[in-house]
């Protein structure tokens, strides 16, 4: 059994990819540490995005992507991940701003939540450079280019 993603949205949330797009990319994320178990994505709009932000990370305003890792849990299956919330109208506006496709954009952001739920961080430049190497293979593995390679428009 692979990584079970449960995906909901917000009301009026547009641009999201489809739930097995999402999928894919979690559980390419999650690799055999996937095996037998589940996250649940919600994609949002910006005043719950911003909610969220505020009351679990005490910044006031909408980000890209949150990351709430499930505590010690009894063994069951499938085994719970977490959470991740994601705000749809911040993809969308770091993609035009960045000069990424929106679908890279959204699988880059996928895969950086769910490497959170395993505990994975950038807190310093080590974990940072671990973290972003892991994120570019899997991406590369998807087909998606490097995600922290800077895009010019000429």
């Amino acid at each position: 059994m692979t990584l079970a993603v449960e995906v909901s949205r917000a009301p009026r949330v547009t641009g999201v990819p489809s739930a097995r797009l999402l999928g894919a990319w979690a559980g390419a994320a999650a690799g055999r540490r996937g095996a037998r178990a589940v996250v649940s994505l919600r994609v949002v709009g910006p005043a719950e995005g911003r909610r969220l932000n505020r009351d679990y990370r005490g910044r006031d305003y909408a980000t890209n992507v949150l990351s709430f890792p499930a505590g010690p849990v009894p063994a069951v299956e499938p085994r719970p991940l977490g959470d991740l919330v994601v705000c749809a109208s911040v993809v969308a506006r770091e993609a035009r701003a960045q000069h990424k496709a929106l679908r890279a954009h959204w699988a880059h952001l996928v895969v950086h939540g769910v490497l959170h739920l395993l505990g994975h961080d950038h807190e310093d430049d080590d974990e940072a450079r671990r973290m972003e190497r892991r994120e570019i293979a899997v991406l590369r593995a998807l087909g998606f280019p490097n995600p922290y390679r800077v895009s010019v428009r000429g």
